[in-house]
């Protein structure tokens, strides 16, 4: 063979070989694609919901690598990422996955993915990041996943539960850790802290409990650990404090106690975020915190710090949040405040809370110059006192401002109305002054308004109707009257409450009120309210709790409160409402409590329902009701007379003989009255001089008599008032005195009409007036009085209807004596007839 002949065949047998391999090659690359494909499209069959459409383009007709959310690596064309984050997926995920055998990324979070992690994953020894959180992930973290070779794990905001596996610290490369927000139990492994290259560890919002391990403070690499929102408890390794690397400490809401060190600020340069709020740590305001020049966010809130806050923290340029509240920092001086000062240099400054302190001083007027990105703005619950400045407008960002439970006094400031993107204002428990400003109405977006317990005066303005965002207000214990807009209790929006109590409103309910169809708690106790409560009140079916009692509201309790079928507290006493008690309250089945005291209601109390629990009801003040259950103590109800033909023929007998006799007697008193009355024009009596010479008496003698009108002496309470047994003037004289009750319709001309008629007749069965009052109350309100004889044995009433103790009856009257006392009332009412009838015969 020639050597040319010879080279030929060495290079086509080559040629041969290396066809083979591309070849092989070739056939190996397609398989491998085969096999990806049916992965992914039995991954596919595991999703149920794909609203966007995102795996519409995972068909035949397009290569794998152009499918949505994959992405192959050049050579071999196998997937090597697969993101399909935030396209709101919801399914399992299939163990298929695991046949990826090139994957390396794997993307997931923020879909709907429920089920348990395919343990089938820890096959995946390429694989380097996976991505599964903000899912419904259950079960706990597969160990397979110790196989890979990981440098990234987040499975945060699932439902997983059980222990953070010991296992994971075999993760040498591992970087970021992230497991919060589950429902992981046990402790945090020790073995995390061999971990040399991790840079953050997430365990937030679990149920871990013990210590933080010492270990931890043994990676030198570390920049964040967050174990907010655990069980944690015991002391911080002060080591932690010495990790130079470190950025961020969150350890917010645990039962972590101890101090902070002191030179905190100097020793960890790097330091963004120091979180340790809701937590058991003492010891003073760390100084050197001011030396942390990168620090944005200081949250110390809830704790038992005290001492002086440092006044250089305005040297912390970048800091955005300052949360010092609920300690037991500041001294009570005049320049505990000063700090906020240096704060002005803070320009990104956008929450400072200082709330709940020992903070004194005035107000501060240099917060008017503090950032103009503030949005929460809290002092409240501290011993500061002054004014808030009319600048405080310059603050034009805010969405939240309190200074609850201070000192503060003068007006509110109307330059409040120009806090547009206002949510919260809470000013109440202070010393406020003035009128509520109308330019409140301007903040439309505000949601909560809250100016209880000042000495706010004026009337409530109408243009608060604007703010239609409200759901909670509350303007109780002030000194408002007027009467309440209509535009103001028709915002539709209030869903907590709605307090106006403990103030001067006069005037009626507005039926406007109906528009509260969402409202929680209406309390419009102890005010002047009168009238009739507004059946548009029906439509506040999700009341919880009515609150009406101390006012001046008459007629039956209203029949469309039967419609409140989430009621659970309903106190409607000290008013006027009379007649009886409804029996469809017993049928109100969340009523927890009523309260009908101190009104005129009569009649039989209910039996079922709320009215079983004597614990739960207040009835006290009727002096017409009876029955009830026996712990009401009440006096039985009379029993009706049994009207069934043939029983008894005596009222058939008593009746007309009755009639006959007052027709009778009625005549004579005709007679007679002519008669006396044209003599006493004729010949004027010499005694009445004398007669007319009634006692003199003065509120204030009245108000002693009856030891300030107190319930202790209320005898009955009537329909135009009360009636109260005093003892008046040095001679100790036993009296009765009737407050006629003005806030009703009618009282005054009742007043006169009762002057008139005592004035000019005179009978044995009428009680003897003393004498009268007219005049002011200590209040500056109109008062009017009778002074009559005390009837020592009780009224009419009690006599004809008596109690039952036992089985015994305590007063009796016979028939002859109900009779004698039929014949005299029915002459009492016939004189005031004759008298009218003669006086109208003299006019003419």
């Amino acid at each position: 063979m020639s050597l040319h002949v010879f080279c030929l065949f060495i290079l086509s047998t080559n040629l041969i070989y290396f066809m083979n391999i591309l070849q092989s090659a070739s056939a190996n690359s397609i398989l491998g694609n085969e096999t990806d494909r049916i992965a992914l499209l039995t991954f596919k069959d595991g999703i149920y919901s794909d609203p966007l459409g995102a795996l519409s383009s995972w068909n035949h007709t397009l290569h794998l690598c152009r499918w949505e959310g994959v992405t192959c690596s050049r050579r071999h064309q196998r997937v090597t990422i697969l993101d399909l984050r935030g396209i709101k997926l919801a399914g399992f995920i299939s163990p298929a996955i695991s046949n990826l055998t090139f994957l390396k990324e794997l993307h997931l979070q923020e879909n709907s993915f429920n089920g348990q992690i395919p343990p089938e994953i820890g096959r995946l020894f390429r694989l380097r990041y996976i991505n599964m959180s903000n899912n419904f992930l259950e079960g706990e973290i597969v160990a397979n996943l110790t196989r890979t070779h990981l440098r990234f794990i987040d499975l945060e905001y699932n439902k997983l539960t059980g222990e953070i596996l010991v296992e994971l610290s075999t993760l040498s490369k591992l970087l970021q850790l992230n497991l919060g927000a589950n429902d992981l139990t046990g402790s945090i492994p020790p073995s995390l802290g061999n971990l040399s290259s991790l840079a953050q560890i997430s365990l937030l919002q679990n149920h871990l409990k013990g210590r933080i391990p010492d270990e931890i403070a043994q990676i030198e690499s570390l920049k964040s650990l967050i174990v907010s929102l655990n069980e944690l408890s015991g002391t911080v390794s002060s080591s932690l404090y010495n990790l130079s690397s470190i950025e961020i400490i969150a350890m917010t809401s645990n039962q972590l106690n101890g101090t902070i060190p002191p030179d905190i600020g100097l020793s960890l340069p790097n330091l963004k975020a120091l979180l340790l709020g809701g937590n058991q740590f003492t010891g003073r305001f760390p100084m050197s915190i001011s030396n942390a020049s990168r620090l944005e966010a200081l949250e110390l809130a809830q704790n038992y710090f005290h001492g002086p806050v440092p006044k250089k923290l305005g040297s912390l340029k970048n800091l955005f949040m300052l949360s010092l509240w609920g300690n037991h920092l500041g001294t009570g001086n005049s320049d505990d405040l000063s700090f906020i000062s240096s704060l002005t240099n803070c320009s990104n400054l956008k929450r400072l809370a200082l709330g709940q302190n020992h903070f004194g001083g005035t107000f501060p007027s240099s917060v008017v110059n503090l950032s103009t990105d503030m949005l929460r703005l809290s002092l409240n619950q501290n011993q500061i006192f002054g004014s808030i400045p009319s600048q405080i407008d310059n603050l034009f960002n805010l969405q939240l401002f309190t200074t609850y439970e201070n000192f503060l006094t003068g007006i509110i400031p109307t330059s409040i109305g120009k806090l547009w993107t206002l949510q919260l204002l809470d000013l109440s428990v202070n010393s406020f002054s003035g009128k509520i400003p109308s330019s409140i109405g301007n903040l439309t977006g505000l949601n909560y308004l809250l100016l209880q317990e000042n000495h706010l005066q004026g009337s409530i303005p109408s243009t608060l109707g604007n703010c239609q965002s409200l759901i909670m207000l509350s303007f109780a214990q002030n000194n408002l009257h007027g009467t309440i807009p209509k535009q103001f209790i028709s915002i539709s929006s209030l869903s907590i409450e709605l307090n106006l109590s403990q103030n001067f409103l006069t005037g009626s309910i507005p039926s406007e009120v109906g528009s509260l169809n969402n409202l929680g708690v209406l309390d419009l106790s102890w005010n002047k309210l009168s009238g009739e409560i507004p059946s548009t009140l029906g439509n506040c079916k999700s009341l919880v709790e009515l609150h009406m009692e101390g006012n001046s509201f008459q007629g039956t309790i209203p029949p469309f409160l039967n419609t409140l079928l989430a009621i659970q507290t309903l106190d409607l006493s000290s008013n006027n409402f009379s007649r009886k008690i409804p029996k469809y309250l017993e049928g109100l089945q969340l009523l927890k409590y009523i309260n009908l005291s101190f009104n005129n209601l009569e009649g039989e109390v209910p039996k079922q329902g709320i009215f079983r629990n004597a614990s739960a009801i207040s009835v006290i003040g009727n002096h017409n009701l009876c029955g009830g259950i026996p712990e009401l103590k009440l006096p039985a109800c009379p029993i009706m007379a049994n009207q069934k033909q043939g029983k008894s023929s005596l009222p058939r007998l008593v009746i007309p003989i009755i009639s006959s006799f007052l027709c009778l007697i009625s005549l004579l008193f005709v007679i007679a009255a002519l008669y006396w009355t044209r003599k006493s024009r004729k010949k004027p009596s010499s005694t009445s001089a004398k007669e007319g010479q009634h006692l003199q008496v003065s509120y204030s003698d009245l108000f002693k008599a009856t030891d300030g009108f107190s319930s202790a002496n209320l005898i009955g309470v009537g329909s135009y008032g009360s009636v109260y047994k005093g003892i008046l003037g040095q001679d100790e004289n036993v009296v009765a005195v009737k407050v006629l009750n003005l806030q009703l319709h009618g009282a005054s001309k009742s007043f006169m009409d009762e002057c008139e008629a005592l004035r000019n007749i005179r009978h044995r069965n009428l009680i003897k007036i003393l004498t009268s009052c007219s005049s002011i109350d200590f209040g500056g309100n109109d008062f009017k009085a009778f002074v009559v004889e005390f009837m020592p044995n009780g009224s009419l009433e009690k006599w004809l209807h008596p109690e039952v103790v036992g089985q015994h009856q305590l007063r009796t009257l016979n028939f002859s004596k109900r009779l004698n006392a039929a014949i005299d009332i029915a002459l009492h009412w016939n004189i005031y007839t004759i008298i009218a009838i003669y006086q109208s015969l003299t006019v003419i």
